[in-house]
């Protein structure tokens, strides 16, 4: 019996691995032919002969990517929007999860219903922008963060975790050692938060940094972050006068260093995140488990 027990496990292990894998691939795959891509020609793309290897390699297409000004700068922008969205939300999140998480707090019950009526319940775009606009914040940056300062979602998460892995004697025994309310949250609780934290930072960095809505419809010119730059790029059919100052050619040449640029302008973008998440994967899996627990 033990015999076909184990041979029975080893026969799911290798069904799982071999559908992990699959998935993996069709996962994987789109990502790894963009950046195949990138350094391909793109008439050999197009035509098919790109699969697995470059063909017809090709750094014109990054050349151009830092070479152009509007992809910089949005890079740029991307990048401070990232980090301060980031440290705001994740900020906003532990300042209205940690109290909803203490059972004593008056009014807890009425005010979870309030978040929770904000997550079903809009005035939409319009009102949002009228908000926005007599608040004078159109322009600003800011108005990327405040409008939506508060993930409910992720804030729900987050008290689910404070009510279910922190434990209240612990907290209990902090404050009868004489800590304040205030320095056992800094001294206790974020530091055995740090799985949660993990999560909500990278929550929130991929929003923001993939965010180009918000900044369409409340930013212009130069502040404009990546994503907005890159649609830009994949709306127009023709290089730019800037773009055809880095090479030297016709129209044909132009067009050519146009979809290099699409594919360039992608992986530059994804690139930031692809990074970072390795840093904070273990962190990841068990933070967000946790996290989902029912308090």
């Amino acid at each position: 019996m033990r015999k076909a027990s184990g041979m029975s496990d080893r026969t799911s292990q290798m069904i799982l691995t071999v559908i992990c894998a699959v998935v993996l691939l069709i996962v994987a795959y789109p990502l790894y032919y963009v950046v195949v891509a990138s350094f391909s020609d793109p008439y050999q793309v197009y035509a098919g002969k790109t699969f697995l290897f470059p063909s017809g390699f090709t750094l014109d297409g990054y050349k151009a990517v830092f070479l152009n000004d509007g992809i910089v700068s949005g890079f740029l922008n991307s990048v401070k929007y990232t980090v301060v969205g980031t440290i705001f939300s994740v900020v906003m999140l532990y300042i209205t999860a940690y109290p909803l998480a203490q059972k004593d707090l008056p009014g807890r019950k009425a005010l979870s219903i309030f978040f929770l009526f904000t997550m079903y319940f809009a005035g939409g775009l319009v009102p949002t922008y009228l908000v926005v606009k007599q608040t004078g914040l159109v322009g600003s940056m800011w108005s990327l963060f405040l409008p939506g300062g508060v993930g409910v979602g992720n804030m729900i998460i987050v008290r689910n975790y404070f009510q279910s892995s922190i434990p209240h004697d612990l907290v209990e025994a902090a404050e009868i050692d004489g800590c304040s309310k205030l320095r056992t949250f800094f001294s206790v609780v974020i530091p055995l938060s740090m799985p949660i934290l993990a999560v909500m930072v990278v929550f929130s960095m991929v929003a923001y940094w993939n965010d180009w809505f918000t900044a369409l419809i409340y930013l212009g010119g130069k502040n404009i972050p990546l994503p907005l730059v890159m649609r830009n790029i994949l709306i127009k059919s023709s290089a730019t006068a800037s773009q055809a100052a880095t090479i030297s050619g016709g129209y044909a040449e132009l067009n050519k260093l146009t979809e290099l640029l699409k594919f360039c302008s992608m992986i530059v973008a994804a690139l930031p995140m692809l990074a970072i998440y390795p840093f904070v994967q273990k962190y990841f899996e068990k933070g967000f488990m946790a996290g989902a627990v029912k308090g």
